[in-house]
């Protein structure tokens, strides 16, 4: 296990909004346990970095494990798939849009579409879609799940080589017809934010790819983030990524290569840590910040609830309810690769953590379970509880003793990918 780069300064939340969070020291040990955790439970390595933004800019940075199995020490510094991360830019590449008057999110979202992309009588709003409240079937359920073969044979057989036709995927949801009423309820799925990119296409006349590159990585100076499906191999110092296999007694599967384009849009995206702050630091500062104007952010993070507790969700942007305070990001899951980048809402202080092991759910947790004390710092101790004539060992053996446990961030809903 290797610590690297580790520096710690608190800062004061700037800006109108609160966030205790960024007040607190970073609880190290509490963060590199969670990343060791989610290393024990099969990742070859884990890493989070921490930057505070303030008077003094600060970065906290802590490795643990191997970026490859030749042996190669973790680097927070290195490339990885993003995952669903990618929804976040689709989102801003949608505002922006928006802002322009060229999309109506109240609107059908069919009407902002290729004719013929949606049927007739789909009126889900793009609101809807960018909410997971559409109905819309996720796509990525025809690839994966697909009855006695294993996530590696999945894989192999229909996701790492196979290039998709961005509107093949959206006609492989349509053919399951809408799933509930739209606004209804709340669905995670990937193929509205295959939807969103294709509107953006469709409305800007031009590919996905160069759009987000002129409108956001380009601008932001994001030099570590690309979007290239269908280009199989990741530039520059990149963390191999490993797929577990269903069958847990096989070796993990170097899944590094693949073409990104089953998820497009909705998860494609490659970034670093650093770039991540960058785009989540600029995303939340509003208008200042050069991505969206402060009523589109405002509408990004004004969320509804699902059924995970304490997770809700706006339009691209997932908001969890630490015990200091909310945060925004998102989280993403791509084979070989889990991330989970999450800023305050004033910016103050952003939280990257990643692991190169996916198809493990234990894995995920590891991750979720390094936001508390990346954020919130350590956990106050429980006062005593006052004794009662109970019989020995009736309250578990706690009774009368300080507790530094807290409630666990659940595991949410795209990590099935």
């Amino acid at each position: 296990m290797a610590a690297a780069g580790v520096v710690v300064v608190a800062t004061g939340a700037t800006g109108a909004v609160a966030a205790p969070a960024a007040a607190a020291v970073p609880d190290t040990a509490g963060v590199r346990a969670a990343l060791q955790s989610a290393m024990n439970a099969g990742a070859p390595g884990a890493f989070a970095v921490i930057r505070d933004h303030g008077g003094a800019e600060t970065k906290l940075s802590l490795a643990v494990g191997k970026a490859d199995l030749d042996g190669t020490p973790m680097n927070s510094d290195w490339r990885f798939r993003v995952g669903s991360n990618s929804k976040m830019f689709a989102a801003v590449l949608v505002m922006q849009l928006v802002e322009q008057g060229r999309i109506d999110l109240d609107k059908p979202l069919r009407d902002y579409l290729p004719a013929g992309t949606l049927p007739e009588g789909w009126t889900m709003t793009g609101r809807q879609v960018m909410e997971h409240r559409a109905g819309v079937y996720d796509h990525t359920n025809d690839l994966l799940e697909q009855a006695g073969e294993e996530t590696t044979s999945a894989f192999e057989a229909r996701i790492r080589h196979n290039v998709y036709d961005p509107a093949k995927l959206v006609s492989m949801s349509v053919a399951h017809g809408v799933q509930y009423t739209p606004g209804s309820r709340y669905s995670y799925s990937n193929t509205d934010f295959v939807l969103m990119g294709l509107a953006v296409e469709h409305l800007t006349g031009r590919p996905y790819a160069d759009v987000l590159r002129d409108a956001v990585i380009e601008p932001l100076g994001l030099d570590r983030t690309s979007f290239d499906v269908p280009q199989e191999g990741i530039e520059g110092r990149h963390v191999t990524g490993y797929l577990t296999n269903d069958d847990r007694a096989k070796p993990l599967l170097d899944s590094t290569l693949q073409t990104g384009s089953w998820v497009w849009s909705a998860g494609a995206v490659v970034s670093s840590a650093r770039d991540m702050d960058r785009f989540l630091t600029a995303l939340v500062a509003g208008s200042a910040g050069g991505l969206v104007s402060d009523d589109s952010l405002q509408q990004m993070t004004s969320v509804l609830p699902t059924p995970t507790a304490k997770i809700s969700y706006g339009l691209g942007l997932r908001q969890i309810a630490l015990s200091c305070g909310n945060v925004y990001g998102h989280g993403g899951i791509v084979q070989g690769y889990q991330t989970q980048s999450f800023t305050t809402r004033d910016g103050s202080r952003s939280v990257v953590v990643f692991a190169n092991a996916s198809n493990n759910g234990s894995v995920t947790q590891g991750l979720m379970n390094a936001l508390e004390p990346a954020f919130c710092g350590k956990a106050p101790a429980k006062p005593a509880a006052p004794r009662t004539m109970t019989a020995p060992g009736a309250d578990g053996g706690q009774q009368g003793g300080p507790a530094a446990s807290r409630d666990l961030v659940p595991v949410v809903e795209d990590t099935r990918i």
